[in-house]
């Protein structure tokens, strides 16, 4: 799928894979928007920037698809490619650099190091005869390597015809089959010996479980071992419909999840790459932790990531573990593992995420109540995307709703990205005014891209965009007011975000009260327009995750 930043809506279209046209849209949010449904798809998307104007230039053939473009990557993009980087999504950017021949450019700028910078991978594409090898390597790296790639051409060459002698060999032809990735026989053994003497055994389920297809195999593992399961925030709602998933582990830990963790004695993390959020030792420090992952890394963001290192495919890991505690106990005989009971399975389906009380001024809301009511109107089969920053904990919460409905980009903490996560996962469904996506995006974060709305208008798309508004930045002002530091620079009250919706032809309504929440949502769901509900939440709710931070002290890892 193709987007395109545009300040010149002049330019021919782009045509996707699907038949449909790229999105004009933002240079920032261009970058950011497609990134969301990569993970799902495992291969890389493409993305354009066009940031100045011109007229249709350069006609590249990348597999089939033209992508015009001019000009350089901007300095927005700053934020959006470390995100990626860190979240290892194949992508590629097709950018315009200066022109290499002219004597003077008034937007000359060495955007390479810029780019090298966040992590992303730059190629300079400055030889006409080779355009097509640099079209090639740079979707090679992306895919192979999982990051982004900046292909840059000067804008003078982009105007140059060209007529390749030979046809375009795109990067799959160059695909090497190796197969899944089986692991050692003996690193098996020690990881079978350890879960069949575990009495509190968990398993961890990360990205890799979706990329593998390993899900039910990961189940059956847990079921025959007698384990809780749980998963990363990436992988929300892996395992949201068995009677022992605690949710998810680490940073957005539940109340009754983090009390499992706690007396764990072995966790098998699978298709996890055991993040400091994840993986931290403050986390489960009693607990000998098991690595299944195809490139392990043994230091993981300053920390020792396991103790048993298991280098496999996750689909096959886990039957050879399975297979192995067959071996070793006999078909059907029991491990040691007693965490289960009817009363955990009670207490998962019943209990809430966090019920720490605080006072709740009148005319705002607690953001629990709000996701609960939210929860219990949303079909479960409706997309959910969720921005950054403090609000962010509270949907993550909502029950019921499997991992390929849920989209988000966190690796580099970075807030106002939601709405442009929201039109990427809009154009990769293309519903139109049908369209089931609800975003969860602070008031703070939706008003880094509030101009996108006018692209929500402009393209027919339908997304219902769920305003957590707390007079701030939640994340700032809390972390301020615990080091007892003036937080009136993080506060910036509380606009009126459901009239910006009007003034761009869009619905809006203010919520003060959760229960109009579902007479709003079945008006909204009876009619096709995109809307924004400015709902009024407390700046006293704190999350776990900022407690944990406070109590810990800011800045302290």
């Amino acid at each position: 799928m193709a987007w395109r930043a545009s300040t010149n809506c002049a330019q021919a279209p782009t045509i996707t894979p699907t038949g449909r046209s790229a999105l004009d849209i933002n240079a920032l949010a261009a970058i950011i928007a497609p990134a969301l449904i990569l993970p799902s798809l495992f291969r890389p998307g493409v993305k354009k920037l066009i940031t100045a104007p011109g007229a249709l230039l350069i006609n590249c053939a990348l597999s089939g698809v033209e992508l015009p473009s001019n000009s350089t990557v901007p300095l927005l993009v700053m934020t959006a490619l470390p995100a990626a980087v860190r979240a290892r999504l194949p992508m590629v950017v097709f950018a315009g650099e200066s022109p290499i021949n002219a004597k003077f450019y008034n937007q000359y700028i060495d955007q390479a190091p810029l780019v090298t910078a966040t992590g992303a991978h730059y190629i300079a594409a400055h030889s006409v005869p080779r355009m097509m090898d640099y079209v090639r390597e740079a979707f090679h790296i992306a895919k192979y390597e999982r990051r982004p790639v900046v292909l840059g051409i000067p804008y003078d060459l982009q105007k140059v015809e060209h007529m390749a002698n030979q046809p375009y060999e795109t990067s799959a032809m160059y695909q090497p089959k190796v197969g899944r990735t089986h692991p050692d026989p003996e690193v098996v053994a020690e990881a079978v010996e350890r879960l069949a003497a575990a009495k509190r055994p968990i398993i961890l389920g990360g990205r890799g479980v979706l990329g593998s297809g390993a899900r039910d195999a990961v189940i059956k593992l847990a079921d025959r071992c007698g384990a809780l399961l749980s998963n990363t925030l990436p992988a929300r709602g892996l395992f949201h419909d068995h009677p022992f998933g605690l949710g998810i582990t680490g940073s957005y830990f539940t109340s009754l999840g983090r009390e499992m963790y706690e007396s764990a004695d072995v966790v098998l993390a699978v298709g996890t790459s055991l993040s400091y959020y994840v993986g931290g030792g403050h986390y489960f420090a009693k607990a000998c932790k098991i690595q299944l992952d195809d490139a392990p890394r043994g230091l993981r963001d300053g920390q020792k990531a396991a103790d048993i290192y298991v280098r496999s495919d996750a689909l096959v890991g886990a039957e050879a573990i399975l297979a192995g505690l067959d071996k070793t106990l006999g078909v059907g005989k029991p491990t040691a593992a007693a965490i289960r009971s009817k009363e955990l399975a009670h207490r998962i389906a019943t209990e809430p995420a966090d019920s720490m009380p605080f006072d709740i001024a009148p005319g705002v809301l607690d953001p629990r109540e709000v996701i609960r009511a939210i929860d219990a109107v949303v079909p479960k089969d409706w997309d959910i995307v969720v921005g950054g920053g403090h609000q962010a904990y509270f949907n993550t919460q909502m029950r019921g709703r499997p991992a390929e409905r849920y989209t988000t980009v966190r690796e580099f903490g970075a807030v106002g990205n939601g709405l442009s996560y929201a039109l990427g996962v809009a154009a990769a469904r293309w519903q139109g005014g049908e369209g089931k996506i609800v975003l969860f995006e602070g008031d703070g974060g939706l008003l880094f891209h509030i101009q996108e709305l006018e692209t929500l208008k402009r393209q027919g798309f339908r997304i219902l965009i769920c305003a957590m508004n707390d007079g701030g930045y939640g994340s700032e002002f809390h972390k301020l007011r615990a080091d007892g530091i003036d937080d009136s620079l993080a506060v910036f009250g509380r606009p009126a975000l459901e009239n910006i919706a009007r003034g761009f032809g869009l619905r809006g309504h203010e919520i003060r009260d959760v229960s109009v929440i579902p007479k709003l949502f079945a008006d909204f769901a009876a009619q096709g327009e995109s809307e924004i509900w400015n709902i009024q939440i407390s700046d006293q709710v704190t999350a776990p995750v900022i407690r944990q931070t406070i109590k810990r002290g800011h800045g302290n890892m």
